[in-house]
């Protein structure tokens, strides 16, 4: 049985013995959105990215208004063990709080799970959460989130005399920052590998112990800056489209990170049970795949 059947069987298990949700009534529906910070209150919010929830759901980057309640219990399983691990000051495979979320190849939503995820994130009440566009090729969060005037990663790799934690892009959404991509530059994996990246990533992480980095990585098996960030990560999200993503892709991205580093394994798009789940999360399997 390879990686991602294993994880599949394990959501369905985790889903059959969970109970229906009742549609309609009850509570009101969680968002996976964080509150709006209150600009009356907070005294930098003309420095704030406004966050625009309905042009992200438009272009399809957060769920449908209908699906965030699924949503939100998806993306609540995801990062609960992310944040214990996070916050637990256990770090024999790197500091815990340097969280990236990759794929094998293109295509397999992480953009998509990384903002989500961010998100998610934020709504806890004790962290913070950093979202770093480290796909510095692509620039997809810089774009999405209309900061690609901005300076950003490779203007702090490529100029040591700016301050990284000056290029942070605070947010109308309490608790979410941003690192944009920055400048476009020749040699990014050369930038990405360099003893540079690990003194920002490192003063990034040091600027407050109860913050999350959260790293938007390029697709590990066709990039070098993916591979070279598995070396600053404490925690690796793989992200897999369940049906899609080759089977010897998904055990080849696995085995370019140790064991202490596995985060877990995100499936998007697999049908588990009574209802289309879009995400489910499972651990890492350890049993030896089968022919």
């Amino acid at each position: 049985m390879s990686l991602v059947e294993q994880a599949i069987a394990r959501l369905k298990n985790q889903q059959s013995g969970a109970k229906r949700p009742v549609l309609g009534g009850g509570s009101a529906a969680k968002s996976v959105v964080p509150p709006i910070v209150n600009e009356f209150e907070d005294s930098k919010a003309a420095n704030r990215l406004v966050i625009d929830v309905n042009a992200l759901r438009a272009g399809g980057y957060l769920p449908e208004v209908s699906k965030d309640r699924q949503f939100a219990d998806h993306f609540r399983r995801i990062k609960r063990p992310l944040i214990e691990k996070a916050l637990s000051g256990d770090s024999p495979g790197g500091e815990p709080r340097i969280i990236m979320v990759a794929s094998a190849v293109p295509g397999d939503g992480k953009t998509f799970t990384s903002i989500n995820l961010a998100f998610s994130m934020a709504l806890e009440r004790d962290i913070s959460v950093l979202l770093i566009d480290s796909d510095v090729a692509k620039h997809h969060i810089t774009d999405i989130f209309g900061l690609r005037d901005r300076k950003g990663l490779l203007d702090a790799l490529t100029d040591e005399s700016l301050e990284p934690e000056a290029l942070v892009v605070p947010t109308s959404l309490r608790g979410f920052s941003i690192l944009p991509a920055g400048t476009r530059v020749e040699g990014t994996a050369e930038l990405v590998s360099s003893n540079r990246m690990r003194q920002i990533v490192a003063s990034l992480s040091a600027r407050n112990p109860r913050r999350i980095l959260l790293l938007d990585s390029p697709p590990l098996l066709i990039t070098d800056e993916g591979r070279a960030l598995v070396k600053i990560a404490g925690q690796v999200v793989l992200v897999v489209r369940a049906g899609e993503t080759p089977r010897h892709a998904v055990q080849a991205a696995i085995g370019m990170f140790d064991e202490k580093q596995a985060g877990g394994l995100i499936l998007n798009q697999v049908e588990v049970g009574f209802t289309e789940a879009y995400y489910g999360y499972a651990a890492y399997g350890t049993t030896a795949d089968g022919p």
